[in-house]
């Protein structure tokens, strides 16, 4: 069969073709086409050689993705892929055919590989695996580990809670899942909207996959092949959450070395008491417009030094010396990540096939079995009756200190000791599923979860109707009410000896809504009080010792910054029985005459604005980006960091509704378009939808599409081979 590209009226790529390898390379090419300059981008961040073209801005990141060996890590994985299960090997091989083939025709469409001079590259085997294990590294949240390092290290560990929240670095998720008793067809309805950076293009690409096996609409990330995270095959639909699990360990090495230059050898201390050969090499980053830089790559039988002590990354190490501390305590590196893909070779991508050709919940049960990385709650829903709310992932059995701190490699019982099984399993309670990162059927296998505010209410709101259908859910995406505002108001409420303008300041805020409207001037003062109480708080003699975190690695700084740590933890912050002599009534007091004294003016979108991630920035577009409704707990999570900016840099990075009974009755949207050129007529068309809480059809019906010319340039490709 010839492979043929359709697109509907948002320019959504819908792929047909004889087989499922054929199909895939279908993928490859459109995307290749659509996404060139953003998947180049990802191929060179899973290699770390993006600062090549990028610039010194780059460089932190490319020297973590060498010294966490990305590449390497996807390369075995895609190695032990071809033993494991050769089908699906060979079937992402052919969507990497699929990305050469369209990537020259994709660079010369979209300008940015001009600006910087960058010439396509080619696609390895293992690339999308890269640019998967790239994307999600972090998600996890490792660094928040060196937090709670410090934490201890300068308050003591009763401190630790009083931080733990959803932190500024931590990717989310909205889920929702509605049985039939409570919809009016009788059948479920799989929403949501997962939480993450927003990049331009976005990090969700639309799609539709078709082929005699199966016919699959759904979220797909650009770069790799199939439909991971959210999808429908017709019969059955699924979503996923963020479980917040730990499965990520870091472990303070200590080192030792002799010898020089070629013939340098690094040992480290084992549990065992032993010392033991370590790797090491030394790499070269390239940087445009600056001298390249040497990296020096150390791996532990635990896994790769990440971090060595330096915040520049230089060689923290002298021939012949030992570092680490005896105890852990005080020591800044030499630091090692062990994470399951390093240790088990294996992404996940065996349950990719099997998902794209799920027909029941059971089918994708079986299909999550085989999940790795990341570790994600799952809800599914059939046209039969079945329902699916679990958790799917790879996660280690090891003593709980490995979760919560960073540990002594070289003392005994931080070993891991297999996987955790069987994952564990939510319920539907009432004919509702919810999750959104609170504590849930996830909470055995992570250490810190989102605020229950997002889940109340969308349980709340879900409660009140017995007739739900799918185009009723845009609404709950949008909701604004900010249950996170209680304790900063009650803080308010209590307060005495307030100036007059203070007084009508409170009187405002203790009248208002709680939503975080655009259009609010009420959700702009609220913002302007918490912010001043967050830069108050940050800035007490108490909390000092957090200001100067030690010297790790650029890339995991947002991480270790005091400010965004109290803005996120700021509800526990409020109400906890002491806070280290911190007079919080006064900080409280002290805010709100000053927000009284100088009112912000305007609404709360005239600050709230968008602020996506761009490769290449372009002021062109960074000034003119549209105010947001929304805020870090509700709902509709809009994440700026209070104190230090109300621009949101992470919000819904996709919205979606699955409905089971019809699929053709199914919605969607991303913040901006299908096209990753600039000016293309997709580039930026989904954005008043995103903006306005409202949803694009998902299109099912062939007669429906346009034809796309990159059905006839791959059948010439194809002859000409």
């Amino acid at each position: 069969m010839t492979v043929e590209i359709y697109r509907d009226a948002w320019g959504v790529p819908h792929l047909r073709a004889g087989d499922a390898l054929e199909l895939a390379r279908a993928q490859g090419l459109a995307t290749a086409h659509d996404r060139a300059w953003q998947i180049e981008v990802e191929r060179h961040r899973a290699r770390g050689t993006s600062a090549a073209f990028l610039g010194a801005d780059a460089l932190a990141w490319d020297r973590f993705a060498r010294q966490a060996l990305l590449d390497d890590t996807a390369r075995r994985c895609y190695t032990a892929l071809e033993r494991r299960d050769p089908e699906t090997a060979a079937w992402v091989r052919a969507y990497v055919d699929g990305v050469n083939q369209g990537l020259p025709e994709g660079a010369r469409r979209t300008p940015e590989f001009g600006a910087v001079g960058l010439v396509p590259g080619r696609w390895e085997p293992w690339t999308p695996l890269g640019v998967w294990l790239a994307t999600h590294i972090l998600f996890a949240g490792f660094p928040a580990k060196l937090w709670r390092e410090e934490v201890v290290r300068h308050l003591g560990p009763d401190a630790v809670g009083l931080f733990a929240t959803d932190g500024p670095g931590t990717s989310g998720s909205n889920g929702w899942l509605v049985t039939g008793e409570r919809t009016a067809t009788g059948r479920p309805v799989i929403a949501g909207d997962p939480h993450r950076y927003i990049e331009a293009p976005g990090v969700y690409q639309q799609v539709r996959l078709s082929c005699p096996e199966f016919d699959v609409v759904g979220l797909a990330v650009p770069g790799v092949p199939g439909i991971a995270h959210f999808g429908h095959t017709g019969t059955v639909a699924w979503a996923i959450t963020n479980a917040m699990a730990d499965y990520q360990d870091l472990y303070r090495e200590r080192l030792r070395r002799s010898g020089a230059g070629a013939e340098r050898v690094v040992e480290a201390l084992g549990p065992d008491g032993k010392w033991h050969l370590a790797s090491r090499h030394v790499e070269t980053v390239e940087v445009a417009g600056a001298d390249p830089v040497e990296v020096e790559v150390i791996e532990t039988d635990r896994g790769p030094v990440i971090i060595n002590g330096h915040a520049d990354g230089a060689d923290a190490l002298s021939a012949d010396a030992v570092n680490g501390d005896a105890d852990g305590e005080g020591a800044t590196g030499p630091i090692s990540l062990r994470h399951p893909p390093r240790v088990c070779e294996d992404l996940g991508f065996g349950s990719l096939l099997p998902l794209l050709r799920a027909r029941r919940v059971a089918d994708v049960d079986r299909a999550l079995d085989d999940w790795a990385e990341p570790v994600n709650v799952v809800q599914a829903a059939d046209t039969e009756g079945g329902l699916l709310h679990r958790v799917a992932g790879r996660v280690p059995v090891r003593d709980p200190l490995n979760g919560t701190r960073i540990v002594a490699a070289w003392e005994p019982g931080h070993e891991w000791h297999g996987w955790y099984a069987p994952m564990p399993r939510g319920t539907v309670d009432d004919g509702i599923a919810v999750m959104a990162n609170q504590r849930g059927p996830a909470t055995p296998l992570g250490v810190e979860f989102a605020p229950p505010h997002r889940a109340a209410r969308l349980r709340a709101l879900l409660d009140a109707r017995k007739d739900w259908r799918a185009a009723d859910m845009a609404a709950l995406h949008m909701d604004t009410h900010l249950a996170s505002a209680a304790p900063l108001l009650d803080r308010l409420t209590a307060l005495d000896g307030l100036t007059p303008e203070a007084v009508a300041l409170r009187g405002q805020l203790l009248r208002w809504d709680r939503h975080m409207a655009a259009d609010s001037t009420e959700a702009t003062l609220y913002a302007a009080v918490r912010s001043a109480v967050v830069r108050r708080l940050a800035a007490h003699p108490a909390l000092a010792p957090l200001t100067e975190p030690p010297p790790y690695p650029e890339v995991l700084r947002p991480w270790l910054a005091l400010l965004p740590r109290v803005a996120f933890a700021l509800e526990n912050l409020l109400t906890a029985k002491t806070l280290y002599g911190i007079d919080r009534a006064e900080i409280v007091r002290a805010a709100v005459e000053e927000v009284a004294g100088a009112p912000p003016k305007g609404v709360w979108g005239d600050t709230h604005r968008l602020a996506p991630w761009r490769a290449l920035p372009d002021p062109a577009y960074d000034a003119s980006e549209p105010g947001l409704s929304g805020d870090h707990d509700c709902v509709l999570c809009t994440s700026a960091v209070p104190g230090l900016t109300d621009r949101a840099a992470r919000g819904p990075a996709a919205r979606y509704v699955w409905d089971v009974a019809r699929r053709e009755d199914s919605l969607w949207v991303v913040p901006f378009g299908t096209s990753g050129v600039p000016g293309a007529p997709h580039h930026r068309d989904q954005l008043p939808l995103w903006l306005g809480g409202e949803l694009a059809p998902v299109t099912t019906d062939w007669n429906l599409l346009r034809p796309d010319r990159l059905s006839n340039e791959n059948e010439d490709n194809e002859d000409n081979a």
